[in-house]
């Protein structure tokens, strides 16, 4: 008798580990509750595929001109350093791109305008970094739109779930916890979903936007350098 005691105690332990896997809470939710599981879930897919993309993107981005400005700083022949690499496709490389073309166009004229000059290629470097900038954090407001929207997804959810919850117990005609728990148990589930989506959105838009803070503060320190040294130039061809 008292060997048979844990055999039934640890059937009822696997039973109850079955009814609370998120599988079984998935599948015993109401339509409502499983479209808001499925909703949040794709978000949480978009957002970790966002996360890994653009990790590689912000990254690339960064090396490739951090390399380019030390190359740059090096090189003897602006003119010839730009006939080699000032057409590759990253940021710094486009900033460099604009204030060469903006500075060919303003000095094949006879008469220089030197203020008008400084202007415009002042004005096409920091239009070419806005421009990268906005490429690069096109698709920020996304996860920034998940991490926001997510819990109250998930809040719906779980008011969904209690509101079942109450009509199994006006239904039932009693208040015991077998009655209770499963709408409690998909409520809580469907805010757990919410918190798994919204959480690491919300800390990947911050990062991200930490990132391309810090490579636009790069690509404006290195346009002043270069405006600088156009500057220069213009001074020498008094």
């Amino acid at each position: 008798m008292s060997l048979a005691m844990p055999a039934v105690g640890a059937m009822g332990a696997v039973a109850a580990n079955a009814t609370i896997s998120p599988l079984h809470l998935f599948l015993q939710a109401d339509i409502v509750v499983k479209g808001v599981m499925i909703g949040l879930l794709l978000a949480s897919i978009w957002t970790w595929a966002m996360i890994i993309g653009f990790s590689f993107t912000l990254r690339k981005a960064s090396k490739q001109s951090s390399a380019f400005e030390g190359d740059f700083w090096k090189a003897e022949d602006i003119d010839r350093f730009y006939e080699a690499r000032g057409k590759a496709e990253f940021p710094a490389a486009k900033v460099m791109a604009a204030g060469v073309s903006e500075w060919r166009r303003s000095t094949a004229q006879k008469v220089i305008d030197r203020d008008g000059t400084r202007d415009r290629l002042h004005t096409a470097m920091n239009s070419t970094i806005a421009s990268e900038v906005d490429r690069l954090s096109d698709r920020l407001n996304i996860l920034a739109t998940i991490g926001s929207v997510a819990p109250f997804v998930g809040l719906f959810g779980t008011v969904w779930g209690i509101m079942r919850a109450f009509t199994a117990i006006a239904a039932e005609q009693q208040s015991s916890l077998a009655v209770v728990a499963p709408g409690i148990a998909e409520a809580l589930f469907a805010t757990a979903i919410g918190l798994f989506a919204a959480i690491p959105a919300v800390i990947a838009y911050n990062r991200f936007s930490h990132g391309i803070n810090r490579l636009e503060t790069r690509l404006s320190r290195f346009a002043d350098g270069f405006y600088s040294t156009l500057s220069r130039e213009l001074e020498a061809q008094r």
